[in-house]
């Protein structure tokens, strides 16, 4: 396992890494300021977080880590403000504890936010090719309807010769369907 600690206090960072003891095999990096870059190099499969209090910025680097590389994210705090916790999630942090940072503890939340992270990751990914599915049938249906309009086919026939295109091109159904489209446009002189 390979954990990114970040946290200015040497002392606190040392309880992170004596809760991870007996995890085979472990890398474990210390650094004062979560640095992009830098965690990006080291490519952890964990980033620890442990603070006195959450300042905002180290929140916002973690929520622009969380589009180019995201991996999960727990943050240790001894004491909290009203909305920092929520602001965390949102920028991607799987486990916020307040107050809570002993080293029994350390190994089963880092498990905890890694699987939470997993299913997060999964969820967002399924919801991702759920909204592409949606507008490739967006797509589809309105190539039919032209098709219908401008060839007088049936429903089904539309269907069947925007299928058959699909395999002759060996390209997916929502992509003939889109260039259909767009060179209905360019006919129209709709396209610039």
């Amino acid at each position: 396992m390979r954990v990114l600690v970040i946290d200015p206090d040497f002392a606190r960072a040392a309880l992170v890494a004596e809760g991870l003891a007996g995890v085979e095999p472990l890398e474990v990096r210390h650094a004062a300021v979560y640095d992009a870059g830098e965690a990006a190099a080291f490519a952890p499969d964990v980033v620890v977080v442990a603070a006195e209090s959450p300042d905002r910025d180290t929140i916002e680097s973690l929520r622009e880590a969380s589009l180019s590389n995201p991996h999960p994210v727990v943050m240790f705090v001894d004491r909290s403000e009203p909305g920092l916790a929520e602001e965390a999630v949102r920028a991607g942090v799987a486990a916020y504890v307040v107050d809570g940072l002993a080293p029994a503890r350390v190994r089963d939340v880092l498990d905890v936010a890694m699987s939470r992270f997993q299913l997060m990751h999964q969820l967002r990914r399924d919801l991702e090719k759920a909204r592409a599915d949606l507008a490739s049938r967006k797509t589809v249906e309105r190539a039919k309807a032209l098709l219908m309009k401008e060839r007088g086919l049936e429903e089904e026939a539309a269907y069947r010769l925007l299928r058959k295109l699909s395999m002759d091109t060996g390209r997916p159904l929502g992509a003939v369907a889109a260039d259909l489209l767009a060179f209905a446009g360019v006919l129209k002189g709709d396209a610039s």
